[in-house]
């Protein structure tokens, strides 16, 4: 067989059912040989949105998604995606086309070094040389991208590599690779002195973050709190370690988060940080909050300890695994959850502000569509004030909650939609987006059409750059430049032209029933909601925000 058969051959030996691509002339060996495969193969309108769906793909499932581009602008399309893959620690392969081997380094027609470009967020790539290569690298690639702290692998294959001969094909059973070799289970020395801090703490709380839903360890989390009795703080990669409504969940946390989650991280004597970076958004005042707090850090990147908050008790390994041998050792349970005596709101996000005659509010909106999703749908939100209307608003039971939380990507959503359903088949999808993030992924819609894949796309129009309005006006004295998106399309309009249906929506009484007539039309829907352009990500009491 030639190298093109071999790598496909490789994803099906690695289980792969569904990749996201757009071909190319030095990609084409491979995409003769697809054809010819069980793998499904979904056609993006642009590289990005292959690495986005395959990424939220990784999110799902735990395994790598796979997407596919060629070489040169096909390659750099999805520089954005990987990078973003890498910041939310998704699992993905990425496999590229490149120009034949003897014309390297020589600009040729499309040529690009994108291993050399991608280098510092990717967890590693290949430049395959020589076909025989190809059933090992494959192999490592995907082991590299779904095991240690998850994240994107490229795979880069010249057009002569792929046509080439491999002679005899052997799949590695195992891999060794020198230098990587992932720490999964706790030490137990270090097991044993956080269930004596568990047991000493008078106010503990934990940090759930994007590692718990990475090493799948959701039900352990749960078991950890319900057991011991401990509050849960997420972070906004966290938000759905307990679902939204659970006694014991504080809500998010950080600059963007809730009163509740703030306060009782600032009043706690243990944090127990379980897969979270806890960067900037999530601790803002970084070398305070040990000076008072006992810190836990379990994390499989022993980089990612201590990087941003200095840990008394810093514990490598994987999360579900550390969690099983935590509990194990049977910590006790405290009494009443002290937090009750915060006397805070648990959800000030319910204070959803005033109703604007011909606008929606989008707390409202949020509240509406997460509380009509089915238990398990999965809600992807974009990047700007949706994002924190969706992550401060969102009920989330057993389902996902999916965002570029890292990179801060926009034009996330609507991909990731694709890629999370086609993982999760039969589940809901939501994609809330504003109009300018829309407009960064509206060719999707094509996609969605083509594939018949059910998303239900909510866009909150307010006309400009929302959040970066929202920052001119506070920090920059209201000097408005370059946010407004006058010249935007007729979204209604636009989606009928892919021939999906849509319908507006900007009255607050209209939303129920809005949002019940896109979740009960079949396939793809899109409603375009009308937001009051001075909308802002405050959380507001109706009426102090009459007093402003």
């Amino acid at each position: 067989m030639n190298g093109a058969a071999a790598m496909v051959k490789c994803l099906e030996k690695e289980g792969v059912t569904v990749a996201f691509g757009y071909p190319g002339a030095t990609i084409c060996p491979f995409y003769d040989e697809l054809a010819k495969s069980s793998v499904r193969h979904i056609l993006v309108r642009q590289e990005q949105n292959a690495g986005h769906a395959a990424g939220a793909w990784g999110r799902m499932t735990g395994k790598p998604g796979v997407c596919i581009a060629t070489s040169g602008p096909g390659a750099t399309n999805l520089l954005t995606a990987l990078a973003t893959a890498y910041m939310d620690s998704a699992p993905l392969v990425a496999i590229t086309g490149q120009v034949s081997s003897e014309l390297l380094g020589r600009d040729a027609f499309q040529e690009a070094d994108i291993t050399g470009a991608a280098a510092s967020f990717v967890k590693h790539s290949f430049l395959v040389k020589h076909p025989e290569e190809l059933p090992r690298v494959m192999r490592e690639a995907f082991y590299i991208a779904g095991t240690g702290r998850k994240g994107p692998v490229l795979v880069d294959v010249p057009v002569d590599v792929q046509n080439g001969a491999v002679g005899r094909f052997h799949y590695p059973e195992a891999v060794s690779i020198r230098g990587y070799n992932p720490t999964l289970r706790g030490n137990q020395l270090q097991i044993r002195r956080v269930v004596a801090a568990m047991d000493e703490a008078r106010r503990p709380v934990i940090c759930a973050g994007g590692g718990v839903f990475g090493s799948l360890a959701r039900r352990q989390v749960r078991l950890l709190a319900e057991r011991c009795r401990i509050p849960v703080a997420c972070t906004m990669m966290g938000l759905g370690a307990l679902p939204t409504e659970h006694p014991l969940n504080l809500g998010m946390l950080g600059s963007q988060g809730g009163a509740l989650a703030n306060e009782a991280i600032r009043c706690s004597d243990l944090l127990i940080i379980l897969g979270a970076r806890v960067g900037d958004r999530a601790v803002t005042q970084s070398g305070i909050l040990e000076k008072d707090t006992r810190v836990v850090h379990i994390d499989i990147d022993p980089a990612e300890i201590r990087k941003n908050v200095e840990a008394g008790i810093p514990l490598v390994g994987d999360l579900a695994q550390v969690l099983d041998q935590i509990l194990e050792e049977g910590p006790r349970p405290h009494g009443d959850v002290w937090t009750e005596g915060l006397h805070l709101p648990k959800d000030d996000a319910a204070a959803f502000g005033l109703v604007r005659e011909g606008f929606v509010n989008p707390r409202r909106l949020v509240r509406a569509i997460s509380a009509r999703m089915e238990p398990e749908g999965i809600y992807t939100a974009d990047v700007g004030q949706n994002q924190i209307w969706s992550a401060r608003n969102c009920l989330i039971r057993e389902g996902r909650f999916l965002t570029s939380g890292g990179m801060g990507t926009m034009g996330y959503s609507i991909p990731a939609a694709i890629g999370a359903v086609l993982a999760a088949p039969g589940h809901q999808a939501v994609a809330v987006c504003g109009d300018g993030s829309f407009q960064m992924q509206m060719m999707e819609l094509a996609t969605l059409v083509r594939e018949q894949i059910p998303v239900k796309i909510f866009v909150l129009r307010n006309g400009c750059l929302g959040l970066v309005k929202e920052i001119q006006d506070e920090r920059y004295g209201g000097n408005r430049m370059a946010v407004d998106l006058s010249g935007s399309p007729d979204m209604t309009a636009l989606a009928g032209a892919y021939g999906i249906p849509a319908a507006r929506l900007d009255r607050d009484e209209e939303i129920d029933g809005a949002v019940r007539r896109a979740f009960d039309t079949p396939g793809p829907f899109l409603t375009e909601c009308a937001v009051w352009p001075g909308e802002d990500t405050h959380q507001l009491l109706p009426e102090k925000e009459e007093q402003l």
